[in-house]
């Protein structure tokens, strides 16, 4: 009989750390998606997954500081339709640094994907701003985006911190600033010197997106155009098709997209 000497052993330590993070935080009991709940975190590194109701739907990092990251998508998920953030909860772990060269997140996502979970991880959920030369793009029927698009009647109380003047206006470059503060999802527009000379009456309290957008557009040139994407809004010097706009806001009409 013939005996053997040597034979191969796979060792896989990110399997490993894989399944203890798992562990780790599938022992945690989910907290719901608040402001009170994330001011409650330490501003630490870590990983964290977001559910749905009882779904596990995406598996996140923060390099810094969890409680910014997961505001973040506190603010987007509060601006969309389809969702209430009522529905949302969150696990998380403080992570040391160091452990960032071995991307916790995606030892969690290759865990959680055979079981066909993290589906936000592929859909969008997590994009920035996709920048300009992704504006005429078709966004897809299974994207975040699409699923769950911008609410435009989204309501600004921020706003009501701008500083009017004595008949009750403000510059449309200051309005624009504040707009893009307070909007819980992406106001990307070209700068022109015209917002500083065009004045706009000053926003009500509870005022909506929609009708700042009206406002907006009602005051500028008859060129430019606002223009509301599924997953954020634009405002450009050009009026243009784009094929996946929601609604079009332009001097002289409000066009919604279906039509």
């Amino acid at each position: 009989m013939r005996l053997e000497n040597h034979a191969e052993f796979k060792l896989s330590i990110t399997k490993a750390l894989g399944d203890q993070l798992a562990d780790a935080l599938d022992n945690l009991t989910p907290a719901q998606l608040t402001m009170e709940n994330i001011q409650s975190l330490r501003p630490l590194p870590g990983v964290y997954q977001l559910y749905h109701g009882e779904k596990l739907v995406y598996v996140g990092k923060a390099d810094r500081s969890l409680p910014r990251r997961i505001e973040k998508h506190f603010r987007k998920i509060s601006g969309r339709t389809n969702i209430d953030i009522t529905e949302m909860s969150f696990t998380c772990l403080y992570v040391d640094e160091d452990f960032g060269a071995v991307a916790p997140e995606r030892l969690l996502i290759n865990k959680h994907r055979g079981q066909g979970e993290v589906p936000w991880n592929y859909n969008g959920f997590g994009n920035n701003d996709p920048g300009k030369r992704r504006d005429t793009t078709v966004v897809d029927h299974e994207h975040f985006d699409r699923t769950y698009p911008i609410d435009l009647e989204f309501r600004l109380s921020e706003l009501l911190s701008l500083e009017p003047a004595m008949d009750g206006t403000v510059t449309l470059a200051s309005l624009l600033t504040a707009t893009k503060a307070a909007l819980p999802y992406v106001f990307r527009y070209e700068s022109s010197s015209i917002f500083e000379e065009v004045r706009v009456p000053h926003p009500n309290d509870g005022v909506t997106a929609d009708e700042i957008l009206r406002i907006t557009a009602s005051h500028l040139p008859s060129h430019w155009q606002i223009t509301a994407l599924p997953g954020y809004v634009i405002m450009y010097g050009k009026r243009e098709p784009y094929p996946s706009a929601i609604r079009y806001y332009r001097n002289d009409a409000v066009i919604d997209a279906t039509e």
